[in-house]
């Protein structure tokens, strides 16, 4: 038989015990910083005690002995993964960064990542939650963003997605152009943080001047650890190879159409993301103000006052399909998910018993959830932006009235991600963020029960799916009877018209496209409802009747929007 020294690679025992030993500080880490992501059954584990850690060395050790070759050795470590972690977690760039790590340690005893982590041999858990175990003695790694930006430009919510994509906090970014010839960008990047290098009119020019400032990021910047290759230029391979032969972890970003491609020159993979799918990164304000909201609907259900930060953090990551960890990653580099509860010690009050490794958290006191402001043009990305997008019902009190309001806020979260299944505590989240009170203390006022559940399956113009443990809420087929008179049209009309507003930068809106949304989500004409509704006139005379919509005449179009 051939001397493999993958086969001898697999079978060495320190191998076997580095793999090991990666394998459990990233669980810790986990545990430490995003706990959601650990299964139920394991996640308030006592990962930090010393006899588990050596009962789950062993373990893991043992199974790992019996693999004959690296591809088997790698199976045997996802398949251990996949018991602790939750399915979620598999798709994101925490798990496939530690198996990209333990691919890499596999390859040769002799590597360098392999004596980085044997140096590395400790639970202490450092501050960056995707930061290897190889570079724990350098918390202040950084990673540097080198921007083309005469080929390629990044808006505010591709750069926050970035962020979660590298390991480290994005501290230096560096744009290069001829700012002569690129109007104001120049100033909006300075507002975002960036170097400016200016470089004369001319073809290369500027990657010219990229590549030369990128070959020289080691001495100028010593502690750069990863750095980001923003351009389409094919030319900037050259750079990024050179760059990863000097120890750098390297990220080639680059435009296909709408399309954003980002290649891990590190471990070979290239992922394509449509625009669609770039997960929105919400401000601060916004985050505060959904946790204050997703920690009183979870009181209200449970009626517990301290709720788990796991719990909190499990919730937030089914509604937004991003952790916590995230969205401190892009507005707070180097802190922990528990730190936004900690650092607002006005909105939050947190507690950790003796011994214990979990965190509570509770609400400093029951006040109205913070507004959001409506200018803001990021709002897309929270159910809790329905508050900026729909004109609430004055008053609610009927069961009719009820049905309408939550049609409005199911129809305004599903105009900005009609892709998702909208969960029964997202549509609850949005009734408190509209109203400043929870559904079922109107379903109480109202006689009604107590039980949003029961009470959506009773409406008309909602359906109620259970997939699992979970219930999901949809519009049924014929939600369009809900709209039986003049006034719950206009409603309709406005909940859509400010979603559709918030998605163009707060500019009016072609009368058509309000019509085509109409059309798309409750399957019949603006026509055809106003001659059910025995209505007089078109479409246009109808909201120039009404005193909530101003109406304007651009050309041959008319454009509308909510009146001031």
């Amino acid at each position: 038989m051939p001397d493999n020294p993958s086969l001898r690679a697999a079978n060495d025992s320190a191998v076997i015990h580095q793999i090991s030993l990666c394998v459990y500080q990233a669980i810790i880490s986990i545990q430490q910083h995003e706990p959601e992501l650990l299964s139920e059954k394991y996640r308030n584990a006592p990962w930090s005690d010393t006899r588990y850690q050596s009962a789950f060395l062993r373990k893991l050790e043992a199974e790992l002995s019996k693999a004959q070759d690296r591809d088997t050795l790698i199976k045997t470590v996802q398949k251990f993964l996949q018991v602790l972690l939750i399915g979620r977690c598999l798709e994101l760039p925490i798990y496939s960064n530690l198996l990209a790590k333990i691919r890499h340690m596999s390859q040769s005893p002799n590597n360098s990542v392999m004596q980085q982590a044997a140096g590395a041999n400790s639970t202490n858990v450092h501050d960056t939650p995707n930061a290897s175990s190889a570079d724990a003695h350098t918390p202040k790694a950084i990673a540097i963003l080198l921007l083309d930006t005469e080929n390629l430009q990044l808006d505010t919510e591709t750069e926050n997605f970035l962020t979660t994509v590298c390991t480290y906090p994005i501290q230096v970014k560096i744009a290069f152009a001829n700012w002569r010839h690129l109007g104001k960008l120049d100033a909006e990047l300075h507002e975002r943080g960036y170097d400016l290098i200016h470089v004369p009119a001319g073809r290369d020019n500027a990657d010219g001047k990229m590549i030369a400032v990128g070959l020289s990021i080691h001495e100028h910047y010593p502690k750069a650890r990863e750095v980001l290759v923003c351009s389409s230029d094919k030319v900037m391979t050259n750079l990024c190879n050179h760059l990863l032969k000097t120890g750098l972890n390297v990220y080639r970003v680059w435009r296909q159409g709408e399309n954003l491609t980002i290649s891990n020159y590190k471990n070979g993979k290239t992922e394509t993301y449509p625009p669609k799918k770039l997960p929105e990164i919400p401000t601060l304000v916004q985050c505060i103000t959904h946790l204050q909201l997703l920690i009183k609907t979870e009181q209200e259900r449970t009626g517990n006052q301290w709720i788990k930060l796991s719990r909190i953090s499990a919730l937030f990551l089914e509604l937004h399909k991003i952790t916590i960890s995230q969205v401190v990653a892009a507005h707070l580099p180097g802190k922990r998910a528990r730190d936004i509860f900690i650092n607002n010690p006005s909105d939050f009050v947190v507690h950790q018993p003796p011994e214990q490794s979990e965190l509570y958290v509770t609400l400093f006191e029951t006040i109205a959830p913070r507004s959001v402001a409506s200018n803001d043009s990021n709002n897309t990305a929270f159910p809790t932006d329905v508050k900026t997008d729909i004109k609430p019902l004055h008053t609610i009190n009927s069961k009719e009235q009820l049905e309408q309001a939550l049609i409005g806020i199911l129809g305004s979260i599903k105009t900005k991600s009609p892709e998702s299944k909208i969960s029964l505590s997202h549509l609850g989240t949005g009734f408190r963020a509209v109203y400043n009170k929870s559904a079922t203390e109107v379903l109480k006022k109202l006689g009604l029960g107590s039980s949003l559940s029961k009470f959506l399956q009773s409406c008309q113009g909602l359906k109620v799916q259970n997939i699992g443990k979970d219930e999901f809420v949809e519009l049924a087929q014929n939600s369009i009877s809900t709209i039986n008179s003049q006034v719950v049209l206009e409603q309709v009309l406005i909940n859509l018209l400010n979603s559709l507003t918030n998605t163009s930068h707060n500019l009016p809106i072609p009368i058509e496209s309000l019509g085509s949304e109409f059309h798309k989500q409750y399957g019949v004409t603006i026509s055809a409802i106003m001659k059910q509704l025995k209505m007089d006139g078109n479409f246009l005379k109808f909201l120039q009747s009404c005193s909530a919509f101003k109406v304007e005449n651009s050309g041959k179009s008319y454009r509308v929007a909510i009146a001031k």
